[in-house]
């Protein structure tokens, strides 16, 4: 058995009873693995606990919250859904002062799967596994280097693929406003396929994701047509991170962009020219 498996499940157990829940994945029947709420009146349920595949762990907390606020829960995160939890937490989406983060540190092939520069937990009060260092992103960074007109072109043949199933906005645990900017016409024109050009659809959403993607590749992910989208979203948090010198979900403290306000100083201590 995986040595973090079974660290985890006994970090699970050893919190449970200071919690109403805790939130990790659980193999089901037929081998079927997702989401569940471990509780300590079940701890016999823990040998189901499971690692693999990743989950939008983030959401599930965001629903439960919803639902019970005053609940004590416990929450299974690797690196990215971390970062997801905190960035959730400045746009009031969760409340992390009754959340306890159990931090699962991902292996170096699950790392190289997602190319992902932290693959590990920062903010976790528990952590199982062993910390790695990041990976490299060779798919961005060919991308970022090529010409304007070839980048175009390869967007241009890649959203006409687009069926604009939603699945990307679905899943991403980013994505919680009350009202769509995606459902209304006005923006997003109904009963067109391919989607017309310029695709107002993957324009909307890579503004939307601004100062807010933490790079978890769920939108790739889920996609039906292979639309290798974290591209553009991790372009712009490199944008992001040079203009305003702000990291999604890496500090609990410093706000994003998108909820400064634009006092008398403002610019200057953001890093923006005056």
């Amino acid at each position: 058995m995986d040595e973090r498996l079974t660290a985890l499940r006994e970090a699970m157990g050893k919190v449970l009873p200071d919690v109403d829940g805790g939130i990790g994945l659980k193999r089901g029947p037929a081998g079927s693995i997702a989401p569940y709420l471990f509780q300590k009146e079940r701890p016999e349920e823990l040998a189901d606990l499971a690692l693999w595949p990743k989950y939008p762990v983030p959401d599930t907390l965001r629903i439960i919250q919803k639902a019970h606020p005053q609940a004590k829960l416990a929450v299974v995160c690797r690196g990215c859904e971390e970062r997801g939890i905190v960035e959730m937490a400045k746009h009031a989406q969760v409340n992390l002062k009754n959340v306890t983060l159990i931090g699962l540190e991902c292996i170096p092939d699950e790392a190289a799967f997602c190319r992902c520069a932290q693959p590990y937990t920062v903010h976790a009060s528990v952590t199982v596994g062993e910390r790695i260092e990041g990976v490299p992103d060779p798919v961005t960074d060919e991308f970022a280097a090529r010409s304007q007109a070839e980048k175009l072109a390869f967007w241009k043949e890649q959203f006409l693929r687009c069926i604009k199933c939603y699945g990307c906005r679905n899943i991403c645990p980013q994505c919680f406003c009350n009202v769509c900017a995606l459902e209304d016409e006005k923006w997003v024109s109904t009963g067109w396929l391919p989607m017309p050009l310029p695709p107002m659809y993957h324009l909307v959403r890579a503004m939307h994701m601004a100062a807010k993607c933490v790079a978890c590749r769920e939108c790739e992910e889920t996609c039906p047509a292979g639309i290798p989208m974290a591209i553009q979203y991790r372009l712009i948090a490199r944008d992001v991170k040079e203009m305003f010198g702000y990291e999604t979900g890496a500090s609990l403290d410093q706000k994003p962009p998108q909820l400064l306000v634009l006092a008398e100083g403002e610019f200057e201590r953001t890093g923006l020219p005056k």
